[in-house]
């Protein structure tokens, strides 16, 4: 795919399962990778393991919850996900699942090497946005970058207009990212430059060299189907009120 190919169409894919089932996860996470990538019409695919985006590492790790995320030729080829091997080998084993549509904004950085989403022409959007996160990290930093992050995840939990946000990776350790929906791109945009915790982490990127390779996306929300407690929806994007709903 060439640099200012942008896929038509993105999915996140996102299953819970029993801890019962884990044996048969981690199988999956082993065998699947090659096949989703193979499936007609895939781009570019990922297998995630997914943890609470309240710190990174296996401590942070939800072994019950984990994602897909595709970019696809065309909606046709989405459309045939759920009745292909894959599809179906974790329709078997989840209790719960979600497919969210995304639609790419912008994209910086690369992904094993690729830029998988292009570069997408922007466009104005009014309704929720997803934004992507992923790093590889230098192994020399890690232990700065982990300290750092507490502070920023702690900030993330309390953004207005936070829809729902969680961990991924594609190993316990040193390929880190982050997926979170917003109500709308001001929201984001409020969260991401203007609160301090965060402003704070970009301008130390550059000076810690925390990451070999990252990523950066944005992408409208199309369509969610599914269970969206799945993603630990929050309520509105008021995550005071959804801590009330907890308590």
């Amino acid at each position: 795919m060439s640099g200012t190919d942008v896929p038509e169409l993105v999915t996140l894919h996102v299953w819970r399962t029993s801890r019962a089932a884990l044996p048969r996860a981690l199988t999956r996470m082993a065998l699947d990778p090659r096949r989703l990538r193979a499936l007609p019409g895939v781009r570019f695919g990922k297998l995630l393991g997914t943890g609470t985006g309240t710190g990174f590492g296996p401590g942070d790790a939800d072994l019950t919850r984990w994602a897909a995320l595709t970019a696809w030729d065309s909606p046709a080829g989405a459309a045939g996900f759920d009745a292909s091997p894959v599809g179906r080998a974790w329709a078997r084993i989840a209790r719960a699942s979600v497919r969210v549509d995304l639609r790419p904004l912008s994209s910086r950085g690369e992904w094993s090497g690729r830029r998988p989403f292009g570069e997408p022409p922007g466009g104005r959007v009014t309704g929720p946005v997803l934004a992507l996160t992923r790093a590889r990290l230098r192994p020399r930093r890690a232990v700065t970058f982990w300290r750092a992050v507490p502070p920023v995840a702690a900030a993330l939990h309390a953004a207005p207009g936070l829809l729902a946000r969680f961990g991924v990776g594609e190993a316990p350790l040193g390929w880190q990212g982050t997926v979170s929906v917003w109500r709308d791109p001001a929201d984001l945009v409020a969260f991401a430059y203007r609160h301090p915790e965060h402003r704070a982490a970009i301008m130390r990127t550059p000076t810690e060299g925390w990451y070999a390779e990252e990523l950066f996306a944005r992408f409208e929300v199309r369509d969610v189907v599914g269970d969206r407690a799945v993603l630990g929806w929050i309520a509105d994007g008021d995550p005071g009120a959804a801590e009330g709903a907890r308590a």
